[in-house]
């Protein structure tokens, strides 16, 4: 994918119960956090969370299926968590190409991801490159 500064990309997940479970079983994360109600209902969160790797999770789709496309991997990533995601929020992962290699598929990516009411659970910046089919 030819990419321009300025492009921006998008894409959208409903987060539940069933995909905390299912990650746990791959990952072993079983914090309380995210598992046990009467902890959480104790923290400043007040209710069970998502795991911050399947809110992540959602831009490695974008870059990879979205923009810039197939074969694409980070090759960085520098954000910060801003706001907690709860179980049934639906995230949206944004990316806007800030610069673009002159001379290699490498591109530098604004990262912002949102929940329904608009406020900012992550936000930062990565680099990305992607293959090439004679490449990969």
């Amino acid at each position: 994918m030819d990419l321009v500064v300025g492009q921006k990309a998008e894409r959208s997940l409903t987060l539940t119960a069933e995909h905390v479970a299912m990650y746990a079983q791959m990952t072993g994360d079983y914090n309380p956090l995210h598992f046990d109600e009467d902890f959480t209902s104790k923290t400043k969160f007040g209710r069970l969370v998502i795991q911050g790797g399947l809110t992540t999770g959602l831009l490695h789709a974008l870059v990879a299926m979205d923009m810039p496309g197939a074969g694409t991997v980070f090759l960085s990533q520098n954000w910060k968590f801003t706001a907690p995601v709860y179980i049934d929020d639906t995230i949206t992962a944004t990316a806007e190409v800030l610069k673009v290699h002159a001379s290699k598929p490498v591109c530098q990516l604004k990262i912002e991801i949102t929940n329904q009411q608009g406020e900012t659970v992550l936000d930062g910046e990565a680099w990305c490159y992607q293959f090439q089919p004679d490449e990969a």
